[in-house]
């Protein structure tokens, strides 16, 4: 059996977490900052953890990083 490819732009855009969880910057602040509420912007930070049903499917993308 060949081994199995890892997705080139899912590997630059996801990371796991320990638990196995997947983690993703946040999106929505590229650009047009200006119309963003401060709520917003400040929620916005860092990176976020998306739901199981978008992880399931990012999982897929890469099989050996579980």
């Amino acid at each position: 059996m060949p081994k199995m490819k890892t997705k080139s732009g899912a590997k630059k855009r996801f990371s796991m977490t320990a638990t196995g969880k997947v983690k993703a910057g946040q999106a929505g602040k590229r650009h047009g900052m200006i119309k963003r509420t401060k709520k917003f912007i400040r929620d916005a930070r860092g990176t976020t953890l998306l739901s199981e049903q978008d992880a399931r499917i990012v999982k897929t993308y890469m099989p050996y990083n579980r």
